[in-house]
């Protein structure tokens, strides 16, 4: 496999088993995320079992093909590019800290294929890569967040893809600045940590097996994963809320920003937060374990092969 398919790969399969595993954690989330007014019933779980007593154990996984229609090719996309965007930068002398190799790519180096930048480089590739496939992709985020929300009543998935379609532009691209100013700090951040904390476990420990990486990988992506949700779960509310509701007060982010702060106060920026501060992490622990691990088998099929 060329160097690409190997990133598009393994970022589709960590996209399939992260959205397959943890999609109730996400629509419990919308369906908190989503309430209007001040009086908040809503509790995790009063949700879930709301959920389930109403519509059955699978409605928790209400959403799931339209998660994976956004999670399986924006997951691929978004590591793909963001492996691209790191190799470029790791040419230039001020974002570099390990050699490039003759093919253009970055050496492997404690237990990781991954090319090896400095903070500022990793922050500006995350941030930089993590917008830009969230607003290709900001449709099937919409679509996505409708579809775990109650408020919406599709009767097949080719049904609300038509009726967003033919809602607009618009429509399409609701929340796109909320998202991006959620995903800007959060990818940055995250790939910032992530390499920091994987750099620190394996100086303080050298991995004698893939099993040992697979552990590395999983305990960095959560830790990370967990201190970047914090920082920007409030883009992640005004970003839900302006996705679902269709009053004229969610059209925009200053209002929606303004409608929270009036109903809720600061805690209306939180809703939801336990719920995602558990699913992001598990996210992201299970998705960079299984994309580093599914890249670093790859890598090592051709020694095999040659032995």
């Amino acid at each position: 496999m060329s160097n690409v398919s190997q990133h598009l790969a393994s970022g589709a399969l960590s996209g399939f088993v992260s959205s397959i595993c943890l999609q109730p954690l996400d629509l419990l989330k919308t369906r908190i995320q989503q309430g209007d007014g001040k009086r908040r019933s809503h509790v995790v779980l009063v949700t879930a079992y709301d959920v389930v007593h109403k519509e059955g154990f699978f409605a928790l996984w209400r959403g799931t093909t339209a998660t994976l229609l956004r999670n399986i090719p924006g997951v691929a996309l978004y590591f793909t590019s963001l492996n691209h965007v790191r190799s470029s930068l790791g040419r230039l002398p001020y974002f570099a800290t390990a050699r490039i190799s003759p093919n253009g790519h970055a050496q492997t180096h404690q237990g990781s294929v991954l090319p090896k930048l400095t903070s500022q480089g990793n922050l500006i590739a995350g941030a930089t890569t993590r917008v830009a496939v969230g607003v290709v992709l900001n449709p099937f985020a919409v679509l996505k967040a409708r579809y775990e929300s109650n408020l919406y009543k599709y009767q097949s998935l080719a049904g609300a893809v038509q009726s967003l379609v033919r809602a607009g532009p618009t429509e399409l691209f609701r929340g796109v600045l909320a998202s991006s100013l959620r995903d800007a700090p959060y990818a940055g951040l995250f790939v910032v940590l992530y390499e920091r904390i994987k750099t620190d476990m394996t100086s303080l420990f050298i991995p004698l097996s893939s099993g040992h990486h697979l552990m590395v990988h999983a305990y960095a992506g959560m830790v990370a994963g967990g201190i970047a949700t914090l920082v920007t779960h409030p883009f992640d509310v005004i970003k839900t809320k302006m996705q679902v509701r269709q009053e004229d007060k969610y059209h925009s982010m200053l209002k929606t920003v303004a409608v929270i702060w009036r109903q809720r106060g600061a805690r209306g920026f939180f809703d939801g937060a336990a719920l995602r501060m558990t699913r992001k992490p598990l996210s992201s622990a299970i998705g960079w374990a299984v994309y580093e691990g599914t890249l670093m088998f790859m890598h090592s099929q051709p020694q095999s092969l040659s032995l």
